[in-house]
C-alpha cells in the first residue's frame, strides 16, 4: 500500500498527500534541466539559404557525424557569395570516408565551383559522373542548371536536353524562363547539326519542340501561315509544356498585327555635310518604292516654319565622312577613274517589285531645321504612320528619350541600343561589318585572329565589335596592331615590314555571374588575357586600297607559304578603278561588301556607279536607301516575328530582340586577277 502524509493548510484542516507520487515528480524534474532550443538537422539535399558564417559555425559546434553535412552547406552558401577560394578551400578539406549522398554533393558541388572559375570543360565532365536517378528534387535542379551553365549558352542537343529535363521542376517566371530559353537554344541550332540529329524513342517532349521548329522555320515569312501552324501544332502536341504555354517570342506570333505604312515621314539631313548622303538615301528609297531600278524624282520636303525644302544635286561631289560620329560606313575617298567595277561571278537577282505599299504617301522632313521631338510631333500631325530616319547619330541617340508613339526606322544606331517596342535600328556601321567578319572567319575555322585597325576612335570602335562577336563565337584572345596613313605604311616597308603580332584585346563582354537553382555566383576577378597559344592564322584589315596595296605585300614576305594566314579586308578597300595589277597582287584575299556591289544586280549597279560616279560609298547609301523602303514595309515582321528576314541590296537582314537589323554580308575573293564568291 503506498504509504501517505499529512499536510495542514491554511484553513487548519489536514489534507492526505500520496508521498510516493510527490518524489517521483520531483525526481522526474530533476533529470531534465532546461535547454536551448535544438539546431535543426543539416540537410544537404535541401536549400541552403543561411549564410557561410552560419554553416561554419554548426561545423565546428557539431558532433562528428554532422561535421561533413555543415561544410556541404558551407561550401553552398561561399559560393553563392562569391568567396570561391574559400569554397575551393572547405571542399579539398572534405572527409574522404562521405557517405554516398555526401559524395553526390559533393560532387555537384565541384561542378558548380569549376563552372564560376569559368572551367567548363572540367565541368562537364565531372557532371557527366553524376547518377541523376540519386538527386533530390532541389538537386536536379542545380544539376540541369549546372549543364545549363557548362554548355554557356551554346545551342547543342545536350543543352537542350538539359533544359527539358528541369522543366518540370519549375514554376512561375523561372519556367517561363525556361520555355524562352528553350526556345532560344533552338532557333540557335546550327543547320548541319539540326539535319543530323538523333533522337531517342522515348523523347516525345524533344520530338515536340523540334516539330515545332519545322513549322517555325517553314512558316516564319509569313505571319497568317505561322500563326495557323502553331495552332496545328498546339492540339497535336496537347501535352508539350509549350502547347500549354508558349514561349513568350513565339506568343507575339499569335498577336501580331501589321504595321500601317500608308504615310511615312523620312526624316533626313537636307543642309550641311551629310546632305550629300542624305540625298543618296533619299533616292534608294524613292527607287524602291517606285519598283524602278533608278532614283524617281525627288518629293517635296515638308516645309518646316522657315525653311525652304531642300533638293540635292544628282553629281554632287561627296565632301566629308558621315562616318567619323558613327553613322554609316562609307569607303575612303578617293579619285577614281569612270569604269565600272570588275563584277564577280554572281547570279543576277530579279527587277525589284515594287510592293503593295508603292502607293505610300512619303514626306520628306529636314532634320537640320527644327528638333527631332518637334519634326516627331509635325510628323505626326501630318498622319504619318511610320518615320524613316534619322540618319545621324545625335539624333538617333535622342530617340530613346523621345516619347513619340509612331513606329521609327532610325538610320543609325546608340552605342547601346535600348528595347523600344516602336523602334528599330538600320546602319551601315562598320562595327556592323567587323562583327559579320568575325562570324566568317570563325566559319571558316581560324582561331588566332590578328586585327590590322586605324588608329583612333574609328579602329576603336572596329576592333571593339570584332572582339566582341568573337568571344560571343567561343573564340580566345584577339591581337590588334595600329595601322597608320599610307606615307607610314610606306616607311614601314624598309624597316622590317608588319609583323604577325599584336597587343592582347581584353575578352569582351566582362564577365558575368553564374546563376545556378536560383543562387547568383558573381563572376570572379577578370584574368590577364591569355596568349594566343599559338601562330596567328587570319587577319582582318580595315584599310583604304591605298593602304591594302602595302599592307598585304609587306604580309606576303613577312611569312612563309607554309604558314601564311588567311587575309581578309572590309569594304573600306573595294572601290572602282582597281585595275588587274590590283587584283592580281590581293590573290587570294577575301573581302566583304554589299550584294549589289558583290554583283547580285549587274544591270542596277552599273546605273548606280554611273549616277554617282563610281564612288561606292553612295551607292551603299543608294542600296541603304532602298533596303530602308523595304524595312519599313515590314517593320511589324522585324519588331514582332524571332528569325524574320529579308534579302536586301545591303545584305540579308534580320533582327536582334532590341530590333537592330543585322546584315550578312556576301564574301568575295580575289583569284587569278578576278573576283569571285568564296565558296
Amino acid at each position: 500500500m503506498l504509504s501517505s502524509t499529512f499536510v495542514r493548510t491554511k484553513a487548519g484542516r489536514s489534507k492526505p498527500v500520496r508521498l510516493t507520487a510527490v518524489i517521483a515528480a520531483a525526481l522526474f524534474l530533476a533529470g531534465c534541466p532546461s535547454r536551448a532550443p535544438q539546431t535543426p538537422p543539416a540537410n544537404i539535399q535541401d536549400e541552403a539559404s543561411a549564410s557561410s558564417d552560419y554553416y561554419l559555425q554548426q561545423l565546428q559546434q557539431s558532433s562528428d557525424d554532422n561535421k561533413a553535412d555543415w561544410q556541404l552547406l558551407a561550401i553552398r552558401a561561399l559560393l553563392r557569395e562569391g568567396k570561391l577560394p574559400q569554397a575551393g578551400d572547405q571542399l579539398n578539406q572534405l572527409p574522404k570516408n562521405l557517405s554516398g549522398a555526401q559524395q553526390t554533393e559533393r560532387q555537384l558541388l565541384t561542378a558548380e565551383l569549376q563552372i564560376a572559375n569559368k572551367s567548363y570543360v572540367s565541368a562537364r565532365s565531372t557532371l557527366g559522373h553524376l547518377d541523376s536517378g540519386a538527386l533530390s528534387p532541389n538537386q536536379k535542379v542545380r544539376y540541369y542548371q549546372a549543364q545549363i551553365a557548362a554548355n554557356q549558352g551554346k545551342a547543342s542537343l545536350p543543352l537542350i536536353r538539359a533544359y527539358i529535363a528541369q522543366e518540370p521542376l519549375l514554376t512561375g517566371k523561372a519556367h517561363q524562363d525556361n520555355l524562352d530559353q528553350t526556345w532560344q537554344a533552338l532557333l540557335q541550332l546550327p543547320p548541319q547539326e539540326m539535319n543530323s540529329l538523333v533522337i531517342n524513342a522515348d523523347e516525345n517532349v524533344l520530338q515536340g519542340w523540334l516539330d515545332l521548329l519545322r513549322v517555325y522555320q517553314d512558316n516564319k515569312q509569313d505571319p497568317d501561315l505561322l500563326k495557323a501552324g502553331i495552332k496545328d501544332w498546339q492540339n497535336r502536341y496537347p501535352k508539350n509544356p509549350a502547347a500549354k504555354t508558349l514561349p513568350a517570342r513565339l506568343n507575339q506570333v499569335l498577336n501580331f498585327t501589321q504595321a500601317s505604312t500608308s504615310k511615312i515621314a523620312l526624316l533626313l539631313p537636307l543642309n550641311g555635310q551629310a546632305k550629300v548622303f542624305a540625298d543618296a538615301i533619299q533616292q534608294g528609297f524613292e527607287a524602291a518604292k517606285n519598283g524602278g531600278s533608278m532614283p524617281a524624282p525627288q518629293p517635296q520636303a515638308a516645309q518646316p516654319a522657315s525653311t525652304p525644302a531642300q533638293t540635292a544635286p544628282a553629281d554632287q561631289a561627296t565632301t566629308g565622312d558621315i562616318n567619323a560620329n558613327g553613322a554609316v560606313s562609307p569607303s575612303a575617298q578617293e579619285s577614281q577613274p569612270a569604269v565600272t567595277a570588275a563584277q564577280p561571278a554572281a547570279p543576277s537577282s530579279a527587277p525589284i517589285t515594287p510592293p503593295q505599299a508603292a502607293n505610300a504617301q512619303v514626306k520628306v522632313y529636314d532634320t537640320t531645321s527644327q528638333p527631332l521631338a518637334a519634326l516627331l510631333s509635325q510628323a505626326q500631325q501630318d498622319g504619318a504612320t511610320l518615320v524613316v530616319g534619322p540618319l545621324l547619330k545625335e539624333n538617333v541617340d535622342q530617340l530613346s528619350a523621345s516619347t513619340t508613339t509612331l513606329n521609327v526606322l532610325a538610320l543609325n544606331q546608340p552605342e547601346t541600343p535600348k528595347d523600344n517596342l516602336n523602334i528599330c535600328y538600320f546602319a551601315l556601321s562598320p562595327e556592323d561589318e567587323a562583327r559579320d567578319a568575325a562570324r566568317h572567319i570563325w566559319e571558316q575555322q581560324k582561331r588566332q585572329p590578328l586585327l590590322l585597325v586605324p588608329r583612333g576612335a574609328f579602329g576603336d570602335r572596329v576592333a571593339r565589335a570584332f572582339n566582341q562577336e568573337w568571344q560571343k563565337q567561343g573564340g580566345q584572345t584577339v591581337l590588334r596592331q595600329d595601322i597608320g596613313s599610307a606615307g607610314e605604311l610606306r616607311q614601314m616597308v624598309n624597316s622590317g615590314g608588319i609583323r604577325m603580332t599584336g597587343t592582347p584585346m581584353s575578352s569582351a563582354p566582362a564577365p558575368q555571374s553564374v546563376t545556378i537553382a536560383g543562387l547568383t555566383i558573381p563572376a570572379p576577378p577578370s584574368d590577364v588575357p591569355a596568349t594566343t597559344g599559338g601562330s596567328v592564322d587570319a587577319v582582318y584589315i580595315v584599310a583604304t586600297q591605298s593602304q591594302l596595296t602595302l599592307i598585304k605585300p609587306m604580309i606576303d614576305m613577312a611569312t612563309s607559304s607554309r604558314g601564311k594566314p588567311a587575309m581578309y579586308a572590309s569594304s573600306r578597300s573595294y572601290q572602282a578603278g582597281a585595275g588587274p595589277d590590283f587584283r592580281l597582287e590581293m590573290e587570294g584575299l577575301q573581302f566583304s561588301d554589299i550584294p549589289l556591289l558583290a554583283g547580285s544586280n549587274p544591270q542596277l549597279l552599273q546605273q548606280a556607279s554611273a549616277r554617282f560616279r563610281n564612288d561606292y560609298s553612295l551607292v551603299r547609301l543608294y542600296a541603304m536607301g532602298m533596303d530602308a523602303w523595304t524595312l519599313a514595309n515590314h517593320f511589324a515582321e522585324m519588331r514582332q516575328l524571332p528569325g524574320f528576314q529579308v534579302s536586301g541590296t545591303t545584305g540579308t537582314l534580320s533582327a536582334s530582340p532590341n530590333c537592330v537589323i543585322n546584315r550578312k554580308l556576301p564574301w568575295l575573293q580575289y583569284r587569278q586577277g578576278t573576283v569571285v564568291p568564296v565558296s
